[in-house]
């Protein structure tokens, strides 16, 4: 149910609207006057505000300047008076969502509170995907191993110096490049983030450098590569180690000069990338079977990060569950659920071969499958191996 404030000086009309939006399913308060609407405005969460323009003590365009001070995304309909039409349409210009003149019409009404709420509603959904695609998540932990890396980035972060975080599948080797680019000096520059392991072979340089048109079948028209579009953030290449020889051949080039060719084309664009690479491979293992290229291997590694596995920081387990239960309880809209010692210490001894990702993945089963708390036999039913 939608609660929607009305604000006019008029009694009648008050009553009037108030009886018909009430009748039509919304929850309704009222104000006398624009001083006793702000004051609620300023207290209480509403999805539209309705206006009157002409008011004693706080007038409806001084209303909407203040209302739009508190909250700028709250649509505020302005209600006029014949002779009030010129500063309604003024009121729209300053933010007002629409305005509706007196005596208002049901149809007009109606269909105009509903515009407004779709409106609302997009608001909301895109400062939620916002927050989702944006958010960097915490790096949890109190281990010996966590801290260091901690440490590692606060001392490397504001520096250019290339990083190359190694450790196995799921460990979180991402989240460790977002801070590198968080507590950097591009930090307002972009992260653009290529999975060299998802992409085929005969594409990844395009992929990297751009194209330019006709330089191959399917380039029907230029393309812009990743290099191009990280300049002046940063660039992270996850799972270097399955590059092709002639990419990485190409990628030496950019990071020695500060220059990429895009496929098919010839002149020469300069960017300005940080490189963070990441790899669950050992890369000197591949230099010695010549799959991956010795000299690449020392440009990328100019600072080594290791992020251990799940399994080799046991002592993290309760914290980043706990963690995880805060996150999941916010994006399902429910209450934190509490998790039983036995049900922690049984998490704890379990054997993580998918490290941070496998545990996010397994509390949010238990959230879902147990019930007022999580137990030990929540976690022997829903995680632990069926002997």
């Amino acid at each position: 149910m939608s609660n929607i404030l009305i604000i006019d000086d008029e009694k009648a009309i008050r009553k009037t609207l108030s009886e018909i939006l009430s009748y039509e399913g919304y929850k309704i308060e009222e104000a006398g006057d624009g001083e006793e609407g702000l004051k609620k405005f300023s207290e209480k969460a509403y999805d539209i505000v309705l206006c009157d323009i002409k008011m004693p003590k706080l007038d409806g365009i001084e209303f909407l300047e203040k209302a739009k001070a508190v909250n700028a995304d709250i649509p505020v309909i302005m209600i006029s008076g014949h002779g009030n039409i010129d500063t309604a349409v003024e009121a729209v210009k300053k933010g007002a969502f629409d305005y509706i003149s007196k005596p208002p019409d049901l149809n007009r009404l109606l269909i105009t509170l509903r515009n407004a709420l779709d409106k609302q509603n997009l608001v909301t959904e895109t400062k939620v995907l916002k927050r989702k695609v944006g958010k960097v998540l915490e790096m949890v932990g109190t281990s010996p191993a966590i801290q260091m890396i901690k440490d590692t980035i606060d001392k490397v972060a504001p520096t250019d110096a290339r990083v190359l975080i190694t450790g196995e599948n799921g460990v979180g080797k991402e989240l460790v490049a977002r801070w590198l680019h968080e507590k950097s000096n591009r930090n307002s520059g972009p992260i653009v983030e290529v999975n060299c392991a998802a992409i085929p072979g005969e594409l990844i340089e395009s992929e990297l450098f751009g194209h330019e048109k006709g330089s191959f079948t399917s380039a029907v028209k230029q393309r812009i590569g990743k290099f191009e579009t990280a300049n002046g953030g940063t660039l992270f290449l996850d799972e270097i180690g399955d590059m092709s020889l002639t990419a990485q051949a190409k990628v030496l080039r950019a990071l020695q000069e500060g220059k990429i060719t895009r496929v098919g084309g010839e002149k020469d664009i300069n960017v300005d990338v940080r490189v963070v690479a990441a790899t669950n491979k050992d890369l000197l293992k591949e230099v010695e079977e010549k799959n991956f290229r010795l000299d690449l291997y020392h440009r990328l590694g100019v600072i080594i990060i290791h992020v251990p596995s799940l399994n080799e920081r046991r002592e993290d387990i309760p914290l980043l569950v706990d963690y995880f239960l805060d996150i999941i309880a916010s994006e399902y809209g429910q209450p934190k659920k509490q998790v039983d010692k036995a049900a922690i210490d049984a998490l704890q001894a379990y054997n993580w071969t998918g490290n941070i990702r496998e545990l996010r993945n397994v509390v949010e089963r238990l959230v879902i499958l147990s019930g007022k708390s999580i137990s030990l036999a929540d976690v022997e039913n829903y995680v632990l191996p069926k002997k």
